[in-house]
C-alpha cells in the first residue's frame, strides 16, 4: 500500500486508490461547500461525501437538508447515512430515514451507521438490522450499503449480511485482508484530516474497489 502524508489534510493517504471522500454530520457545523470542492493537494480530490441524515426512530440532523443540497450543488458525489440503535424499532428507525431523504440517480445508495450494541442480544441486532436493511432497499429499489468496524463486522455482519456491500472503519490496518474483497467498497482509513470549509475533524475514506464498479453502489 502506498501511503503518503499530504500535509494540507494533515493524514496519510493510501494513494493507491483515485476516488477520495469524507463523511460529515452536525458535529461538523455549518460547511462551506464551494470550498471544500476546490481543495486538492498532492494530487488528491475529494469527489464524494455521506452525509448523517438520520439516528434512531425520530431524531434528524439539523445540517442534513441544507448539506445534502450544497453537497449536490458543488458536484460532490453525495450519499446518506443512519445512525442506527438496536434499542429502537427498526421499521420506526427506517420511516425516519425515508421521511427525511430523498435519493436522485447517481447518488449513493443508502447506509446504515451500525456502531453501538446497547447491549442487545446477537439475534435482536441481526434480525433488526435486517429489516431496516430491507425495509430501505424495496423503497428506493438499491441495495444498502453498511457501515462499521472490524469488530462489529466479524460478530454480526460477516455470515449473516454478506450480500452487503460494506464500507469498513478501520484505522489501525495498512490493509484491508482481513475484509471479504468482493464486498468492500469503502474504507474509512482515518477520522482525524482536515479539509478546507469545514470546521474540527473530518473523516476520510477511499473508494476500494476498481473504478467501473461505483455504479454498483449508486442509484
Amino acid at each position: 500500500m502506498d501511503w503518503r502524508f499530504v500535509k494540507a489534510f494533515g493524514i496519510r493517504v493510501p494513494m493507491r486508490y483515485g476516488i477520495h471522500g469524507i463523511d460529515v454530520s452536525r458535529h461538523n457545523d455549518r460547511i462551506n461547500w464551494q470550498r471544500v470542492r476546490q481543495m486538492e493537494a498532492d494530487g488528491v480530490r475529494l469527489q464524494f461525501v455521506f452525509i448523517k441524515a438520520t439516528e434512531g426512530a425520530t431524531l434528524a440532523d439539523k445540517h442534513f437538508d441544507k448539506n445534502w443540497r450544497e453537497a449536490k450543488k458543488s458536484a460532490l458525489r453525495r450519499g446518506a447515512y443512519h445512525f442506527y440503535h438496536p434499542t429502537r424499532d427498526p421499521l420506526k428507525q427506517a420511516s425516519n430515514f425515508i421521511r427525511h431523504v430523498e435519493l436522485s440517480p447517481g447518488d449513493f445508495a443508502p447506509v446504515v451507521d451500525f456502531e453501538v450494541t446497547n447491549g442487545q442480544s446477537d439475534k435482536t441486532i441481526i434480525d433488526g438490522l435486517r429489516l431496516w436493511l430491507e425495509t430501505i432497499e424495496a423503497h428506493y429499489h438499491a441495495r444498502p450499503i453498511i457501515y462499521t468496524n472490524g469488530n462489529l463486522y466479524r460478530r454480526y455482519i460477516k455470515g449473516n449480511m454478506d450480500e452487503y456491500p460494506l464500507w469498513i472503519a478501520d484505522y489501525s490496518n495498512p490493509h484491508l485482508r482481513n475484509y471479504d474483497a468482493d464486498k468492500l467498497y469503502l474504507w474509512q482509513h482515518n477520522q482525524s484530516g482536515w479539509v478546507q470549509g469545514i470546521r474540527g475533524r473530518v473523516d476520510f475514506n477511499v473508494f476500494v474497489m476498481d473504478e467501473d464498479r461505483l455504479g454498483d453502489i449508486c442509484l
